[in-house]
């Protein structure tokens, strides 16, 4: 599924962020700011994205400089900005499915990141997955969301034998999570940025009302080079115990273990064209 596009004036100024970097003898300075009052945020959105990932890639986090820029154009994002209302149909509950399908937009990809949006009707779930190697940026639009994000406990032992607790008997491979975030978000709030190894990594949305998210990722999912998006199952602290493995009764309900598991049948995520302003890709 792409988007259409349309091939930028190579004979005219080359622009960053809609501004002039070059400007000819023949260029006209009033024209040039017209250029930029025209852009469209998620136009603005694309050049930021193409200019911060430019030298990124698996594992490489942006600087600290271009986390905020980015995040700054994501901040000021709203639904009309891609097109989109709270009527739409994407957003509507079903009675045919016992779990909600989720509509995602594809807005653009490449080797380097992904824009897309997330349409969530009430009750749709985003199942708890990770992100590889990747930076990942989540500007919730509209509506309500409960997110549930882990990071992995560094140096935490796996469990790969069933000599735990009787019952409930161990699952093999189970590996201990910290919490980062267990919350509700209304829009409109500040985008949520999580990292390759930190700021909850493997996280969980669930729509508490009708609600859309545009995500941006750099480097996107990738077979090919590892970068699987792979699903877990959560279980409580308490649920199982591990040799080595102890935390404080204070503190349990801060941890979790996470179980891999095949993506689960009952989530359907359906593609749809994205009617939003145009992307002209350069």
């Amino acid at each position: 599924m792409g988007i259409e596009t349309t091939t930028p004036n190579r004979k005219g100024n080359k622009e960053i962020y809609g501004l002039p970097v070059e400007t000819n003898s023949h260029s006209k300075p009033r024209k040039c700011r017209r250029r930029h009052r025209k852009m469209s945020p998620v136009q603005r959105l694309y050049q930021t994205c193409k200019d911060v990932f430019s030298f990124c890639g698996a594992g490489i986090v942006p600087s600290p400089e271009d986390i905020q820029r980015l995040r700054s154009v994501l901040d000021t994002m709203e639904p009309a900005d891609v097109g989109l209302t709270p009527e739409l149909p994407y957003f509507r509950m079903t009675v045919a499915r016992r779990t909600p399908a989720i509509t995602y937009l594809h807005l653009h990809e490449c080797e380097k990141f992904s824009m897309g949006i997330f349409c969530l009707p009430p009750s749709g779930v985003l199942p708890l997955h990770n992100h590889p190697g990747m930076t990942v940026f989540s500007k919730l639009l509209f509506g309500t969301m409960h997110i549930k994000s882990y990071d992995w406990v560094a140096d935490a032992p796996e469990d790969k034998s069933t000599s735990a607790n009787p019952s409930p008997a161990t699952p093999p491979g189970v590996r201990l999570a910290k919490v980062k975030v267990d919350a509700d978000f209304t829009a409109p709030c500040n985008t949520s940025i999580l990292y390759p190894a930190d700021g909850g990594n493997m996280h969980c949305f669930t729509a508490v009302t009708a609600c859309a998210v545009l995500d941006v990722l750099g480097p996107p999912y990738s077979d090919p080079d590892g970068r699987h998006c792979q699903y877990y199952l959560d279980f409580p602290f308490s649920h199982f115990s591990v040799d080595g493995v102890s935390v404080a009764e204070e503190e349990k309900e801060g941890y979790a273990w996470l179980q891999e598991i095949e993506k689960p049948e009952d989530l359907a995520v359906d593609g749809a064209k994205y009617r939003g302003p145009k992307i002209v890709e350069n």
